[in-house]
């Protein structure tokens, strides 16, 4: 009974995760202004390289800067990343560090 129990919370946890990366993948992609790093192309490596959108990160996302497993995660997208839930990216969260992405990028 146990295992039954367990296999069907891995299953239900499953479909969850399956559910939310569905929900991400099928949302619309949030357009960057002209010469703007974007949420949904650029980087993490980028965006930490580039002082400006560092600065976005650590005024918006400072939990990213941190993160242990940030080395692994550099070749992802804010976009990419944001079908974990643990990241804690929603569309209108990644709409508000693309607006400032895009004011950073005006000077």
């Amino acid at each position: 009974m146990k295992t039954l129990i367990a296999g069907l919370a891995a299953l239900t946890l499953a479909f969850g995760v399956v559910a939310t990366a569905d929900a991400q993948a099928a949302a619309p992609p949030i357009p960057a202004a002209a010469g703007a790093k974007s949420v949904e192309t650029t980087t993490i490596a980028d965006l930490i390289a580039d002082p400006a959108a560092k600065a976005v990160l650590a005024k918006d996302l400072p939990a990213l800067l941190t993160y242990e497993g940030l080395e692994q995660i550099k070749g992802l997208t804010l976009r990419g990343i944001s079908v974990y839930p643990q990241a804690q990216l929603d569309d209108v969260k990644l709409a508000a560090i693309q607006k400032d992405l895009d004011a950073a990028a005006k000077g």
